[in-house]
């Protein structure tokens, strides 16, 4: 596989969610998409999507030729993957039908075309199996939810994938603003939903035990150690935790009572009655807000604070 040729025309496989996202934030970075999704109405519902989303991205900056018009859609996969740089597979979590994808897109795509999945679940040393003829092309570009407005890719190769496709995914996705992770090795959901998991564990534990309401325990995370998460990672805020002496410091310091703390958490079992205590909590706390106006509330949060990121980042 070559590293020098240009990735500009992406096909998305899947237009749900996930698919609609990443085609918002592709075309924004100029780039030409060719969506498709065999759903009833996903033509429809895509273009909604970017439309919606289209003023965010105006606000986080276009980049040269970024056009809703670039957009272009259509039932047929062989239609879709004509002439495509990457594939961005956004199908169901099911491995049947990721393999049988696979093994289709590996003899409609020349050997040079990465086929970068979105799955969360399943890991790309089985997926890559459908594809017998250039496995070495296929790799793990998960994102985290929502794509256009968050920068996070994880990328994880499966057993037989090169490592010139994990250099070229890595320079690809940096090249549109995103944040690599690179896994070393695979783990079932990868690296940000796990973490995303060890502290759901504990919150619901919580809950559930009637230590704190869902609003609470809600205000303790984003009001507390949320802020300074989104602004260092636990690693480098444990080096600030240490003061002067740092990382060292800390692990002098906390070492006992971290530990300590580590027997008392929770595992909670996820009844039908433990999930009726947390659902009705989470009502409660959201009151009489929809989803969309909840999720307009987030963004908009999410919008100021990517900004101020960007404007005080590092040059890589």
């Amino acid at each position: 596989m070559t590293d020098t040729k240009p990735i500009r025309r992406i096909a998305i496989i899947g237009t749900g969610v996930i698919g609609a996202s990443w085609a918002a934030l592709f075309l924004a970075k100029g780039l030409q998409v060719v969506a498709t999704d065999v759903a009833p109405n996903a033509e429809a519902g895509l273009r909604k999507f970017v439309d919606t989303a289209w003023p965010a991205l105006q606000r986080l900056g276009l980049s040269p030729g970024a056009s809703q018009s670039n957009l272009k859609f259509t039932a047929a996969l062989t239609q879709a993957v004509d002439g495509v740089d990457l594939v961005q597979e956004n199908g169901p979590e099911r491995i049947e039908f990721k393999q049988k994808l696979y093994g289709q897109l590996d003899e409609l795509l020349a050997p040079d075309v990465i086929i970068a999945s979105s799955s969360s679940g399943l890991t790309m040393s089985e997926i890559q199996k459908g594809a017998a003829t250039h496995p070495e092309r296929c790799v793990i570009a998960h994102p985290f939810n929502p794509p256009h407005l968050i920068p996070l890719t994880e990328i994880v190769g499966g057993a037989k994938t090169s490592e010139a496709t994990i250099k070229r995914a890595e320079a690809f996705y940096t090249s549109i603003g995103q944040r690599t992770v690179r896994l070393n090795k695979e783990m079932p959901g990868h690296v940000a939903n796990r973490l995303q998991a060890a502290l759901s564990r504990e919150v619901y534990y919580l809950v559930a035990e009637g230590v704190v309401s869902a609003a609470d325990v809600d205000t303790a995370l984003s009001w507390g150690p949320g802020l300074r998460w989104g602004v260092m990672g636990s690693m480098m805020l444990n080096h600030l935790g240490g003061g002067p002496g740092g990382i060292e410091h800390f692990f002098q310091q906390f070492t006992g009572p971290m530990t300590a703390w580590w027997k008392t958490l929770g595992s909670p079992v996820l009844t039908p009655e433990v999930q009726k205590k947390l659902i009705d909590g989470v009502h409660a706390e959201a009151g009489s807000r929809s989803i969309d106006e909840l999720a307009a509330e987030r963004d908009e949060v999410l919008l100021g604070l990517i900004e101020l990121r960007k404007k005080l980042a590092r040059p890589s």
